[in-house]
């Protein structure tokens, strides 16, 4: 008999290729796997997770479910993988779940946070983890610009050109901006993202705040649905996949904001 388990995932993804098991590359799959094998006596035990992050992005609250073989409480499995597991991994939570859940198919929404650095020299210790962009932006223009993507779109101005989902429609019940001195903390929470989409959606209103797009040409962007209208893809080490909900999801059918205390 095998139980299942949810667990809730932070990683550092700066030496990984992404969280997704890849041929001859380092991932977060690969390693949380690896350690399961040793806990469950060598047989190998699969894991399922919520989002597959890209190479270079972080997680506070990726969720991942597997079926492992022995009875084992689940303190003592949590203890056991972060004893095994490197340091820029660590399992926040775990959980005995029953049977049907899936940590992908049962998630109703997601909240992802970017990381902008705008000020004028980098921070060092910040470079692994913000993105450095030296170059004044318009606040307003930028919190103009971000308004305009809430709601229920169709992102394929948004998605990268080469991602193969044919129903690119979303919905995004947030999309606002904390500034705290240099950093500019970007929040977005949808019920789906697509591949890249949080960094495109970035680069396009850093356009808008730098005055090379108007806020209000955020609508038609949208509705070219072509890619090449939207602005550039910002870098991946700005990216952190912040939580996922399994229950309401804050700004839907009039949920409760929530507050991002965490700003990493």
């Amino acid at each position: 008999m095998t139980l299942r388990y949810k667990m809730v995932i932070a990683y550092d993804g700066t030496r990984y290729s992404g969280y997704q098991t890849q041929v001859n590359a380092l991932t977060v799959q690969d390693e949380i796997e690896g350690a399961l094998q040793k806990l469950a006596k060598g047989e190998f035990v699969r894991i399922h997770a919520a989002s597959r992050t890209d190479a270079g992005v972080h997680a506070r609250g990726q969720v991942a479910h597997f079926d492992f073989p022995f009875e084992i409480e689940s303190e003592g499995l949590q203890r056991g993988l972060n004893t095994l597991l490197p340091g820029d991994i660590s399992i926040r939570s775990l959980d005995r779940v029953g049977g049907n859940f899936h940590s992908r198919f049962d998630a109703k929404g997601k909240h992802y946070r970017y990381w902008l650095s705008n000020s004028p020299i980098m921070d060092p210790f910040n470079r692994l983890y913000a993105c450095h962009h030296p170059y004044p932006l318009d606040l307003e223009a930028v919190q103009a610009a971000l308004a305009h993507l809430v709601g229920c779109h169709d992102f394929t101005s948004f998605a990268a050109s080469q991602t193969d989902v044919k129903d690119k429609v979303r919905t995004l019940y947030r999309a606002d901006l904390e500034v705290l001195g240099h950093d500019w903390i970007f929040n977005f929470v949808g019920d789906g993202f697509l591949y890249n989409m949080v960094r495109i959606m970035v680069g396009t209103v850093v356009a808008a705040g730098e005055g090379r797009i108007a806020p209000d040409q955020v609508p038609d962007i949208i509705q070219a649905k072509d890619r090449s209208q939207a602005g550039k893809t910002m870098p991946s080490k700005g990216l952190c996949l912040m939580k996922l909900y399994y229950g309401s999801v804050p700004g839907s059918e009039g949920e409760k904001m929530e507050k991002y205390p965490e700003k990493h």
